[in-house]
């Protein structure tokens, strides 16, 4: 069961959290106690608690109870996710390396349910990539634009999820495909100077912002749609 009130560091949340994996789901009792212990804390601090979740199924997912797992990753999301409280625009801004920018990314990766479109100038950091594919699997549609030089480059993640299925398209000048950014569910828009590497996570001074506004989203949507047809 989740602990008290007084162990509600990082630290033991996590340790709490392996312990309802034990038996490969999660009670209507340590659904409420999570959500008590949640309640208060920012999105960064919950998404940053689903990025462990993510982890520790991971971890698991090879095991006869796969599925699950599953159900149990599901139940964990569900409750780390804040309602929006209005129809207001919401954005919100993280930067590199002082937040932890790539479990944000990764947890926009894992709630999408309906498609996924990423325009990258590059993609070499294995933790999205995996991301990437476990959204594949859950028959999310992907699609991927990104730089045809970089997508041949030591460490690019991109041949592979290509090779796994995963639709991709690539520039074809001699200039770069340059952008960053990705569309979850034509709802949400991620966007920034932040490459989707290791060191951007770690080392770099990045940043992108999250944001629900329609007309933003739209404007990326459009844009994405004219470079998919253009190559």
């Amino acid at each position: 069961m989740l602990l008290g009130k007084s162990a509600m560091d990082k630290q033991q949340l996590v340790a709490n959290l392996r312990a309802t994996l034990e038996d490969y789901r999660m009670t209507r009792g340590e659904k409420r106690a999570l959500k008590e212990r949640v309640d208060g804390r920012s999105q960064s601090e919950r998404d940053s608690l689903r990025h462990e979740a993510f982890e520790l199924a991971r971890g698991e997912l090879t095991s006869p109870q796969a599925v699950e797992i599953t159900k149990w990753l599901e139940s964990v999301v569900k409750l780390l996710v804040l309602e929006p409280t209005s129809s207001e625009v919401q954005s919100e801004a993280f930067f590199s390396p002082e937040d932890n920018c790539v479990a944000k990314l990764v947890s926009l990766l894992m709630l999408a349910r309906k498609s996924i479109d990423i325009c990258v100038f590059t993609i070499t950091d294995d933790r999205i990539a995996s991301a990437i594919l476990d959204a594949h699997r859950r028959k999310v549609a992907i699609r991927i634009i990104t730089d045809d030089e970089k997508a041949e480059d030591l460490g690019s993640d991109v041949v592979h999820l290509k090779e796994m299925g995963v639709p991709v398209r690539t520039d074809k000048d001699p200039d770069h495909m340059h952008h960053k950014y990705a569309l979850f569910d034509g709802q949400r828009l991620l966007t920034g100077s932040y490459n989707w590497t290791r060191s951007a996570a770690f080392r770099n001074e990045e940043n992108f912002i999250v944001t629900n506004d329609a007309k933003l989203v739209n404007r990326f949507c459009v844009h994405f749609d004219r470079l998919w047809r253009k190559y």
